[in-house]
């Protein structure tokens, strides 16, 4: 009687597509025939379990029609839809045929990593730059715009990225022979393996320029230094970024442009702490002010505002300024201006004063 796949990867029949590839992994690992000690039976019954449970399709039918269950589309049991006819045993070139099977990601991380067959590669992109921007606390509340000196990579302004000489003919890329891929061998303890990489002389796109360009020696890009203004908005966040597309490194041989991500640091200001949209600060008032009542001068970050304090008004308390705060970010409305009240009690008094607080004294038992 056939072994049960989920039993043969040592995996239960709810294990998840990651576990069951760390199975596969392990059980290859162990067993290939290539690997002193391996086991040839061993590896093609845990690849054949592998070829099943790693495919949602086969996996499924599998649960279906369990030991019926046919990978090819027919009936009877066996290792169906998986080619172990290449195996001829120890130190063999022939390998396995792995083609459409789900293994291609595992002998991926095992080896380095092939690119999968088909098509010329684009271009290698340009890397994202990440840059600080320190403001004020008054500066991000009113927005501003700030100059930033970036040196990267720009496209070269002689070529426009192509990397030819002016003037140069495009030729057939003499690695590749246009296809812009090539054939790499790799031999290892689980066999040898061809992978596909991107061709180095053309960069995947088939065509090599006869004359490389003077300035850029064909690379596409040039060093400069570069001068760019950023609009960072009313309300920001400290730690917030803004993304300018296209304004990153340049990519080689004309690929496209990374990105610029400028994140805002806000200096911390000496009288406000912000609080969401709110601002809030304190005022001291004295203790006749506090009892009698009164109207006090408020610092904002509109300028000075009058404030009313009520009679009998305790240390602690907080007074809202409505519309007075930080601007919502991105849409209309501002936060308010909150302002805690802090009672000066004087820690010294002069005779006057102490007889008229002893008289309130008297009064209020």
């Amino acid at each position: 009687m056939a072994k049960d796949y989920y039993d043969i990867l040592g995996v239960s029949k709810g294990a998840s597509e990651d576990e069951i590839k760390k199975a596969y992994r392990k059980l290859a690992h162990k067993y290939h025939p290539d690997k002193s000690g391996g086991d040839e039976a061993k590896f093609k019954e845990a690849s054949a379990a592998y070829s099943v449970l790693s495919d949602k399709d086969k996996r499924k039918q599998y649960d279906q029609f369990g030991q019926t269950f046919d990978g090819a589309g027919g009936g009877g049991q066996g290792f169906g839809g998986f080619d172990f006819g290449g195996f001829s045993g120890r130190g063999s070139q022939s390998g396995f045929d792995f083609s459409g099977s789900g293994f291609e990601d595992i002998f991926s991380e095992m080896f380095g990593g092939a690119t999968r067959g088909g098509g010329r590669s684009r271009a290698q992109s340009g890397s994202d730059i990440q840059v600080d921007v320190e403001i004020t606390f008054d500066e991000m509340a009113r927005g501003v715009k700030k100059d930033i000196r970036l040196q990267k990579f720009s496209q070269c302004a002689t070529c426009k990225g192509s990397g030819g000489e002016p003037g140069s003919s495009e030729e057939t890329c003499g690695t590749c022979h246009g296809k812009g891929q090539i054939q790499r061998t790799v031999r290892s303890f689980l066999g040898v393996f061809s992978q596909t990489e991107t061709c180095p002389t053309c960069q995947g796109k088939g065509k090599t320029f006869s004359k490389k360009c003077h300035t850029c020696h064909g690379d596409g890009r040039t060093r400069t230094e570069q001068t760019i203004t950023v609009d960072i908005p009313a309300g920001i966040q400290s730690g917030q970024a803004i993304s300018l597309s296209g304004q990153g490194e340049a990519g080689e041989h004309g690929g496209h442009p990374g990105d610029l991500y400028v994140v805002v640091r806000v200096k911390l200001h000496q009288y406000f702490e912000r609080k969401g949209d709110d601002v809030f600060s304190t005022a001291e008032i004295t203790y006749a002010q506090a009892v009698l009542g009164d109207k006090i001068e408020v610092e904002t970050l509109e300028g000075d505002v009058m404030m009313k304090i009520p009679a009998g008004t305790q240390s602690g308390e907080i007074f809202r300024i409505k519309e007075k705060g930080i601007p919502h970010l991105q849409k209309w409305g501002k936060g308010d201006h909150m302002v805690k009240i802090v009672v000066d009690v004087p820690k010294k008094l002069s005779k006057e004063q102490k007889k008229l607080i002893e008289a309130l004294r008297k009064l209020e038992e």
